[in-house]
């Protein structure tokens, strides 16, 4: 019997085998176990903690500009060891290697928004807000955090998180997705070669334990989530119980509204990607198409068809490829299942993807693109995520409805319009219930400079992840008054409440 790579913990700088369970972790591509996972036990994770604590007190006494130098020197790094990272991803999670190049991409600019630290963490100052009295503010670390991220992006999120909070002083504990942990393993091993002193960033693979052992640890000051909505309220609702300030995004199910005047073949075309691409699993996949008169509809309907037509399906490692497979046999038969539940309740299925079959590649986890029209508001492919290749059409009279439409769902991370209309573009930005907007554009996924987060049930919590948000979720304020009393001069005592009047 032949002998997985065994995948092992990254505490104090060095790997660790801790924990008595283990998993295989697939290719998706192919359905075949090709590592080996070690799954931490609270003990592991507890050491990665106590190792996070004794790091902190000289990290955060690191002067910013020294910590952001880090942070310029990892991007470099990641540049460097691209293709590695890369194939990394497309090997566990499935994805096609331009979309991994897409993801890193993503995550190293994220690194070098982090490396501007010093800038982002200078506090304000007031002269004289009282006789011989100034007044400023700063923002001082919080101490050891944590982050637990998913397996659709498994670079880009973590570099969402652990960045920002150690350039801000921080020290970190990453729990990456057990599904496809290797890429982030490999990106904090880098991250050492880069400066980053053993300890400040740790990596604990695991399961449910080890989550409950992050949220339990009071030691652990905050912790950033990405994930299912049912997690994100349990991660928010046991963190903040526990005293840790949480930031904990959930689930998405964004639509996209088409109207009568748009252009119709670039919103095809910009739909493809938007609902296909990385196989539908991303929270800010266009799953949902709200067509503002049948017109417009059977247009755009027609046009997916033909695209879809066009699509080539299977692994990941070939560049002809547009979509690879889903993560897991769980989540290939979970998928599926929504496929037929909506045949069930009567959407008409336009295109079926559930015969797809890849020559060589006939166990591994391949669904094609799946399209429905008439989907209703009632039935379960619109209320509830899909997280696959799955597009549904909506019919609508006016774009009023479907804004009542979106307004009324659950979720509210991304939505966007396709118009030429520049006061129906801006009516549905101001008024829309959604917390990233779109204007003929399907993916607004805010850059590294701005902050990303839903509204409704996609965010638990008062900020957004990356960008300046993360700057306030790394950091507290500290407000400090000071004076100097003029040597040799008594002063009485003062029993009202201080103004300065």
């Amino acid at each position: 019997m032949q002998t997985l790579p065994l995948i092992q913990h990254l505490i104090n700088g060095k790997l660790v085998a801790g924990g008595s369970r283990s998993q295989d972790v697939f290719n998706p591509a192919t359905g075949q176990a090709e590592k080996q996972l070690l799954l931490a036990d609270k003990a592991t994770v507890e050491q990665a903690i106590a190792c996070a604590q004794a790091a902190y007190p000289a990290w955060r006494a690191t002067p910013p500009l020294k910590r952001a130098r880090v942070m310029s020197k990892l991007k470099n790094l990641l540049e460097d060891n691209a293709e590695a990272i890369c194939a990394l991803v497309t090997a566990e999670h499935g994805k096609v290697l331009s979309d991994s190049m897409g993801e890193l991409q993503r995550g190293i600019e994220n690194v070098e928004y982090a490396s501007y630290a010093p800038e982002l963490l200078k506090g304000e100052h007031s002269k004289n807000v009282g006789p011989s009295m100034d007044s400023w503010s700063e923002f001082q670390a919080l101490g050891v955090t944590a982050g637990i991220t998913p397996f659709n992006f498994p670079v880009m999120v973590p570099l969402w998180m652990w960045p920002m909070a150690v350039t801000c002083g921080n020290t970190f504990v990453l729990k990456p997705s057990e599904r496809d942990p290797s890429s982030a393993l490999l990106v904090a091993q880098l991250a050492l070669q880069a400066g980053l002193p053993p300890g400040v960033l740790n990596v604990v693979h695991g399961d449910k334990e080890a989550v409950d052992t992050l949220l339990a640890d009071k030691r652990v000051q905050a912790i950033s989530f990405v994930g299912s909505t049912p997690i994100a309220e349990y991660i928010y609702a046991t963190g903040c119980a526990n005293g840790k300030r949480v930031q904990a995004l959930g689930g998405a199910k964004n639509h996209a509204v088409v109207m009568p005047d748009a252009d119709v073949p670039n919103a095809v075309s910009a739909l493809m990607g938007a609902a296909y691409g990385s196989c539908g699993e991303r929270c800010m996949a266009i799953p949902l198409v709200v067509a503002v008169g049948d017109a417009t509809a059977d247009a755009v309907v027609a046009g997916l068809k033909v695209e879809i037509a066009k699509m080539k399906v299977g692994p990941g490692i070939d560049a002809g490829n547009d979509m690879g497979p889903l993560v897991t046999q769980a989540h290939f038969d979970k998928v599926k299942g929504f496929v037929d539940q909506g045949v069930a309740e009567g959407a008409t299925l336009v295109v079926d993807g559930r015969g797809v079959k890849v020559l060589g590649h006939e166990a591994g986890y391949f669904l094609g693109a799946c399209l429905f029209d008439h989907v209703k508001p009632g039935m379960k492919i619109y209320q509830e995520e899909i997280f696959g290749p799955v597009l549904g059409v909506m019919r609508v009279k006016t774009l009023q409805e479907a804004m009542s439409l979106i307004d009324a769902h659950e979720y509210g991370n991304g939505t966007c319009i396709f118009t030429r209309d520049g006061e129906a573009a801006r009516y549905f930005s101001d008024n829309i219930l959604v917390g990233m907007v779109g204007v003929n554009v399907p993916l607004p996924v805010p850059v590294a400079y701005h902050s990303f987060g839903g509204w409704k049930r996609s965010l638990f919590g008062d900020l957004s992840a990356y960008g300046p948000d993360a700057v306030r979720f790394y950091t507290k304020r500290k407000t400090i008054t000071q004076r100097w009393p003029s040597a040799g001069v008594r002063e009485g005592a003062v029993f009202s409440f201080p103004t300065n009047r």
